[in-house]
């Protein structure tokens, strides 16, 4: 007996629709500021990281904006005392994702 017929038998009055359920996601407006982003490149126990500091926003916007870094970067990162550090030299990468949201960012550090 298929799931389908066990669902029948307990919900027999149920009629079954077609469409695909729409799933709405909502996109977060982050607070753009006038001051540039700071983005930097550390060596931090031999390995290369990508430090990104100076929002004026709630810490909140800036956790989603460390995700989606994350995300479309596919790498590792976290979100510590105001700053975003991203594992690598992603400082290029990084800096044209905020300019495409519209951040000012200022590269620091080599």
């Amino acid at each position: 007996m298929d799931l389908q017929e066990q669902l029948k038998k307990l919900f027999p009055q149920h009629e079954p629709s077609n469409e695909p359920e729409a799933v709405e996601e909502q996109d977060h407006i982050l607070f753009i500021q006038k001051e540039p982003m700071i983005c930097k490149y550390e060596k931090r126990k031999g390995k290369a990281t990508t430090i990104i500091e100076g929002y004026e926003g709630s810490d909140e916007d800036f956790k989603i904006l460390a995700k989606e870094l994350k995300t479309k970067l596919s790498v590792g990162g976290t979100f510590k005392d105001s700053s975003i550090i991203i594992q690598g030299d992603y400082r290029d990468k990084i800096m044209a994702l905020l300019k495409d949201k519209g951040f000012s960012v200022k590269r620091v550090g080599g």
